[in-house]
Protein backbone atom coordinates (compact mmCIF):
# COMPACT_ATOMS: atom_id res chain seq x y z
CA UNK A 1 0.00 0.00 0.00
CA UNK A 2 1.21 3.70 -0.96
CA UNK A 3 0.55 6.18 1.27
CA UNK A 4 1.45 9.98 0.08
CA UNK A 5 2.09 12.96 3.29
CA UNK A 6 2.05 16.07 2.75
CA UNK A 7 2.46 18.88 5.50
CA UNK A 8 2.64 22.84 6.32
CA UNK A 9 0.89 23.56 3.03
CA UNK A 10 0.36 27.49 4.07
CA UNK A 11 -1.83 28.01 1.43
CA UNK A 12 0.92 27.52 -1.20
CA UNK A 13 -1.57 25.93 -3.29
CA UNK A 14 0.23 25.32 -6.41
CA UNK A 15 2.55 23.24 -4.76
CA UNK A 16 -0.03 21.36 -3.17
CA UNK A 17 -1.13 20.46 -6.03
CA UNK A 18 1.80 20.03 -7.71
CA UNK A 19 2.44 17.69 -4.83
CA UNK A 20 -0.55 15.56 -4.91
CA UNK A 21 -0.07 15.21 -8.69
CA UNK A 22 3.68 13.24 -8.18
CA UNK A 23 2.15 11.22 -5.19
CA UNK A 24 -0.54 9.92 -7.89
CA UNK A 25 1.68 9.09 -9.81
CA UNK A 26 3.18 7.11 -7.85
CA UNK A 27 -0.38 5.41 -7.60
CA UNK A 28 -1.06 6.17 -3.50
CA UNK A 29 -4.49 5.18 -2.84
CA UNK A 30 -4.50 7.18 0.58
CA UNK A 31 -3.21 11.01 1.35
CA UNK A 32 -2.53 12.44 4.76
CA UNK A 33 -2.10 16.15 5.53
CA UNK A 34 -0.73 17.29 8.69
CA UNK A 35 -1.96 20.47 9.66
CA UNK A 36 -1.29 23.97 8.88
CA UNK A 37 -3.74 24.54 6.51
CA UNK A 38 -5.23 20.82 6.03
CA UNK A 39 -8.07 23.26 4.31
CA UNK A 40 -6.03 23.98 1.54
CA UNK A 41 -6.90 20.33 0.30
CA UNK A 42 -10.70 21.69 -0.57
CA UNK A 43 -8.74 23.87 -3.50
CA UNK A 44 -7.40 21.11 -4.86
CA UNK A 45 -8.56 18.24 -6.89
CA UNK A 46 -8.92 15.18 -5.22
CA UNK A 47 -9.32 12.49 -7.37
CA UNK A 48 -12.51 10.40 -6.65
CA UNK A 49 -11.56 6.72 -4.62
CA UNK A 50 -8.76 8.50 -3.17
CA UNK A 51 -8.71 8.59 1.10
CA UNK A 52 -8.16 11.39 2.70
CA UNK A 53 -6.85 11.31 6.07
CA UNK A 54 -6.12 15.25 7.82
CA UNK A 55 -5.62 16.58 11.26
CA UNK A 56 -5.61 20.48 12.23
CA UNK A 57 -2.17 22.64 12.71
CA UNK A 58 -1.92 23.38 16.55
CA UNK A 59 -2.42 26.89 16.05
CA UNK A 60 -5.81 26.30 13.82
CA UNK A 61 -9.41 27.37 14.71
CA UNK A 62 -9.76 23.67 14.64
CA UNK A 63 -7.66 22.26 17.41
CA UNK A 64 -9.50 23.48 19.62
CA UNK A 65 -13.00 21.89 18.09
CA UNK A 66 -13.46 18.64 20.48
CA UNK A 67 -15.34 16.95 17.67
CA UNK A 68 -12.77 17.40 15.12
CA UNK A 69 -9.33 14.46 16.24
CA UNK A 70 -6.13 16.31 16.19
CA UNK A 71 -4.13 12.70 16.34
CA UNK A 72 -5.85 10.03 14.05
CA UNK A 73 -5.00 6.43 15.14
CA UNK A 74 -4.96 3.96 11.47
CA UNK A 75 -3.45 0.89 10.71
CA UNK A 76 -2.48 0.19 7.23
CA UNK A 77 -2.20 -3.09 6.38
CA UNK A 78 -0.10 -4.64 9.42
CA UNK A 79 1.20 -1.19 10.22
CA UNK A 80 -0.12 0.93 13.25
CA UNK A 81 0.43 4.26 12.50
CA UNK A 82 -0.73 7.86 14.61
CA UNK A 83 -0.99 10.63 12.40
CA UNK A 84 -0.54 14.13 13.96
CA UNK A 85 0.68 17.70 13.32
CA UNK A 86 3.24 17.21 16.03
CA UNK A 87 5.68 14.88 17.69
CA UNK A 88 4.95 15.11 21.13
CA UNK A 89 2.11 16.25 23.42
CA UNK A 90 1.71 20.23 22.49
CA UNK A 91 0.40 23.21 25.42
CA UNK A 92 -2.91 23.44 22.69
CA UNK A 93 -3.66 19.86 22.91
CA UNK A 94 -7.44 19.26 23.99
CA UNK A 95 -8.33 16.89 27.08
CA UNK A 96 -7.53 12.80 25.77
CA UNK A 97 -5.40 14.18 22.91
CA UNK A 98 -2.98 10.84 22.83
CA UNK A 99 0.76 11.69 23.15
CA UNK A 100 2.55 10.61 19.67
CA UNK A 101 5.68 9.32 22.47
CA UNK A 102 4.10 8.06 24.71
CA UNK A 103 1.92 6.15 22.11
CA UNK A 104 5.67 4.80 20.72
CA UNK A 105 6.78 4.58 24.76
CA UNK A 106 3.88 1.83 25.00
CA UNK A 107 4.51 0.60 21.74
CA UNK A 108 0.88 1.18 20.44
CA UNK A 109 2.49 2.70 17.14
CA UNK A 110 4.50 1.78 14.47
CA UNK A 111 4.71 4.92 12.31
CA UNK A 112 4.28 8.19 13.77
CA UNK A 113 3.81 10.64 10.73
CA UNK A 114 4.08 14.67 12.04
CA UNK A 115 4.97 18.13 10.59
CA UNK A 116 4.73 21.09 12.18
CA UNK A 117 9.09 21.49 12.33
CA UNK A 118 8.84 22.14 8.28
CA UNK A 119 12.04 19.98 8.72
CA UNK A 120 11.92 16.37 6.61
CA UNK A 121 12.95 13.60 8.96
CA UNK A 122 13.06 9.72 8.03
CA UNK A 123 14.81 8.43 11.15
CA UNK A 124 14.30 4.95 12.91
CA UNK A 125 13.90 5.10 16.54
CA UNK A 126 14.30 1.48 18.16
CA UNK A 127 11.17 -0.15 16.68
CA UNK A 128 9.18 3.02 15.06
CA UNK A 129 9.95 4.94 11.93
CA UNK A 130 9.39 8.72 12.30
CA UNK A 131 8.48 10.40 9.55
CA UNK A 132 8.01 14.27 8.25
CA UNK A 133 7.53 15.15 5.34
CA UNK A 134 8.69 19.02 5.41
CA UNK A 135 6.57 21.48 3.97
CA UNK A 136 5.24 23.16 1.10
CA UNK A 137 5.81 26.44 1.39
CA UNK A 138 7.68 28.00 -1.63
CA UNK A 139 10.41 29.20 0.31
CA UNK A 140 11.38 28.89 4.49
CA UNK A 141 13.61 30.41 7.08
CA UNK A 142 14.66 26.72 8.18
CA UNK A 143 16.88 26.57 4.36
CA UNK A 144 14.48 23.47 3.26
CA UNK A 145 12.83 23.65 -0.08
CA UNK A 146 9.69 22.27 -0.53
CA UNK A 147 9.10 18.90 -0.14
CA UNK A 148 6.57 15.96 0.31
CA UNK A 149 6.25 12.56 1.39
CA UNK A 150 5.74 8.69 0.05
CA UNK A 151 5.42 6.02 2.20
CA UNK A 152 5.02 1.76 1.34
CA UNK A 153 3.40 -0.39 3.72
CA UNK A 154 4.23 -4.33 3.00
CA UNK A 155 3.58 -7.19 5.40
CA UNK A 156 7.09 -7.21 6.97
CA UNK A 157 8.64 -3.55 6.39
CA UNK A 158 7.73 0.06 5.36
CA UNK A 159 9.64 2.39 3.54
CA UNK A 160 9.66 6.06 3.51
CA UNK A 161 10.70 8.64 1.50
CA UNK A 162 10.97 12.37 1.24
CA UNK A 163 10.86 14.47 -2.12
CA UNK A 164 12.16 17.78 -3.31
CA UNK A 165 9.17 18.80 -5.02
CA UNK A 166 10.86 21.34 -7.93
CA UNK A 167 13.80 19.12 -8.24
CA UNK A 168 11.73 15.99 -8.08
CA UNK A 169 14.72 14.58 -6.77
CA UNK A 170 14.82 11.83 -3.54
CA UNK A 171 15.77 13.92 -0.63
CA UNK A 172 16.17 11.44 2.15
CA UNK A 173 14.80 7.51 2.40
CA UNK A 174 14.38 5.13 5.30
CA UNK A 175 12.74 2.00 6.21
CA UNK A 176 11.88 -0.24 9.01
CA UNK A 177 11.49 -3.85 9.06
CA UNK A 178 9.71 -5.88 11.85
CA UNK A 179 8.50 -8.99 11.20
CA UNK A 180 6.59 -9.98 14.80
CA UNK A 181 3.68 -7.58 13.52
CA UNK A 182 -0.03 -9.53 13.95
CA UNK A 183 -2.37 -9.74 11.21
CA UNK A 184 -4.38 -7.05 10.91
CA UNK A 185 -7.16 -6.16 9.00
CA UNK A 186 -6.27 -3.71 6.03
CA UNK A 187 -7.00 0.34 6.71
CA UNK A 188 -8.87 -0.28 9.59
CA UNK A 189 -9.63 2.32 12.42
CA UNK A 190 -7.85 1.43 15.84
CA UNK A 191 -10.30 4.44 17.21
Amino acid sequence: MRVGVVSDSHGHLENLGRALRSLLGFGVEVLCHLGDDYDDLGAVEIPEGLEVVRVPGVFSPYYKDPSIKNRVLREFGRWRVVVSHTLGRHENDLPGDPDPMQLVKDQEVDVVLYGHTHVPEVRVEGRVLLFNPGHLKDEDKKGYPPTYGLLEFFPGEVWGRVFELYAGGLLMEGRLRRWDLKERSSNSAMT
